[in-house]
């Protein structure tokens, strides 16, 4: 097992000053996190309204890998996992602006042949996890997960056709409709409808409507690529009961469910762009942001999660977690944007201590 030693806490202070306390205690649980080895690094980022493009507060534990103990870069790239399903279903909202879907319409009408013959399922049903599709990613699939799934022993090439084909090999968990489940397989047909409707590839998309006007440049989707951009913290998962690097994987079998790599300072950028409405139309925003239950503390709508904090504040945006690396990316109504990062070390995402530390920012 790799050896995890004790990173000092590296601090960059830009136009937030830490005059409270909170900066102060969210420095101390993120070294902690480090320090009880449940996280190799961690990336903060918050910025308030009005602290521009490039402000803000960072601060980054841990390293950049276990062994040669570089401290972690505050403006290192990372997974994003399924915060990439925020810039899908932008895009899907920007079509429906320009007339060219309904989010009633039926998929069929769009992607004729791609789902059962007969499926109801809509567009709206796909984005806010109400199909009952199967999710692809999920278990019970012998061989899927441990051929196609392996971090460090396998990274095979995957078309969206194969991995909705995996979500369309199991029954639905419900009728459309009548219940919400998460489901990456929702966002596999989502990016095919962009690809359908606006052509070319959903990369291409995301990169001519949302990373190019917002100069993201640090954003990438990449394919088939396993690498990383420099600088980055590498990922670690627990396999066959050992710490392993797993920054290298096939990110093909993300799709437009968690493909992407991103900064926090092109996240924060990103989200104050979405949720300032200056990327879709204000009625596309407001159905973005019309939420039903999902779980406790947290709603899901079309992209978009919200999640209630303890001291009565919501907040949207959405998380992610692929291998190696878990994202929060949120803001408040008042115009706080927090972007963390973190790289799992000892298997699980210590949940508790992320939710502490995202109290902590915006209240």
């Amino acid at each position: 097992m790799i050896s995890l030693k004790i990173a000092a806490l590296s601090l960059v202070l830009t136009s937030l000053a830490p005059a409270d306390d909170r900066f102060a205690s969210l420095e101390r649980q993120l070294d902690n996190l480090v320090k009880a080895k449940a996280m190799s690094a961690a990336l903060v980022r918050i910025s308030d309204k009005g602290s521009g493009t490039d402000g803000g507060w960072t601060a980054a534990a841990g390293y950049r890998d276990v062994v040669s103990r570089k401290p972690a870069d505050p403006e290192g790239h990372f997974r994003i996992g399924s915060v990439t399903k925020t810039f899908v279903a932008t895009v899907v909202l920007q079509l429906a602006d320009e007339g060219k879907l309904s989010l009633d319409d039926p998929v069929a009408k769009h992607l004729p042949g791609a789902l059962p013959e007969g499926s109801a399922i809509t567009v709206r049903q796909a984005l806010n996890h109400t199909s009952g599709l199967f999710d692809y990613a999920g278990a019970g699939i012998p061989g899927w997960s441990l051929r196609d799934f392996r971090p460090v022993e396998t990274r095979y090439d995957q078309t969206p056709e194969e991995l909705l084909a995996v979500g369309l090999s199991k029954p639905p968990y419900f009728k459309p409709g009548e219940g919400w489940r998460y489901s990456n397989t929702n966002y596999v047909v989502a990016a095919m409808l962009i690809e359908k409707l606006a052509g070319g590839s959903y990369a291409d998309a995301i990169t001519t409507r949302i990373l190019r006007p917002l100069r993201l440049t640090q954003t990438s989707l990449p394919g088939h690529r396993q690498s990383i951009p420099k600088p980055h913290a590498r990922g670690y998962a627990v396999y066959k009961g050992k710490v392993v690097d797993a920054t290298w994987i096939n990110p093909s079998l993300e799709y437009g469910a968690g493909e992407m790599i991103s900064t926090t300072a092109d996240l924060s950028r990103f989200l104050d762009a979405l949720l300032g409405g200056k990327l879709t139309s204000k009625s596309a925003l407001k159905q973005m942001r019309t939420t039903r239950p999902a779980a406790e503390g947290m709603g899901y709508g079309l992209g978009l999660q919200k999640f209630d904090l303890t001291c009565g504040k919501s907040v949207h945006g959405h998380s992610g977690g692929v291998f190696g690396y878990l994202t929060y990316a949120l803001r408040s109504d008042d115009g706080r944007t927090v972007v963390m990062s973190g790289n799992p070390y000892s298997g699980t995402a210590p949940a508790d201590a992320l939710q502490k530390a995202l109290d902590t920012a915006f209240c």
